[in-house]
C-alpha cells in the first residue's frame, strides 16, 4: 500500500473492511467512473468477501439475449449495515439460479460512498 492509499472501514460501525483505493476501478475516468460517482458508488473488480455478509437477490432483466444479471447485497459483517453489491452473469432463467453458482463469479463489487470511512476516522 503506498502513502498515498486509502484503505476504507464501515461507515457505521467501523469493522474493517479490507478495501483499498488502489483497488478501485478508476479506468474509465469520465464516463462511467463519473457516473457512478454522481450516483454515490465507487467500484472495485475484488473485495474481501469475509468481511461481508452476503443476501442474495435476483433482478430479473436480461443485460443481453439469454443472460440474467445477478445482484447480491453486501452488508458489514459486524453490524449489518448496507455497504453495497455484487454483481454477477448468470445464464439461468429469471428467479432460478444454480445451487452450484459460485460467488467468486462476481464481475464487480458497487460500494456506497456514504457507507464507508478511511481508516484513520475509524
Amino acid at each position: 500500500m503506498s502513502e498515498s492509499d486509502v484503505s476504507y472501514c464501515c461507515g457505521s460501525c467501523g469493522y474493517p473492511l479490507n478495501l483499498a483505493s488502489s483497488n478501485r476501478i478508476a479506468a474509465g475516468v469520465g464516463s462511467e467512473y463519473d457516473k457512478d460517482l454522481k450516483k454515490g458508488f465507487t467500484t472495485f473488480p475484488s473485495i474481501d468477501l469475509s468481511r461481508f455478509t452476503q443476501v442474495d437477490e435476483v433482478t430479473c432483466f436480461p443485460l443481453y439475449w439469454g443472460c440474467n444479471h445477478l445482484k447480491t447485497k453486501l452488508l458489514c459483517r459486524k453490524c449489518g449495515a448496507h455497504i453495497g453489491y455484487g454483481y454477477r452473469e448468470s445464464p439461468a432463467l429469471c428467479g432460478f439460479h444454480s445451487p452450484n453458482s459460485s460467488r467468486s463469479s462476481y464481475n464487480k463489487f458497487t460500494v456506497k460512498i456514504l457507507a464507508i470511512q478511511p481508516s484513520g476516522n475509524c
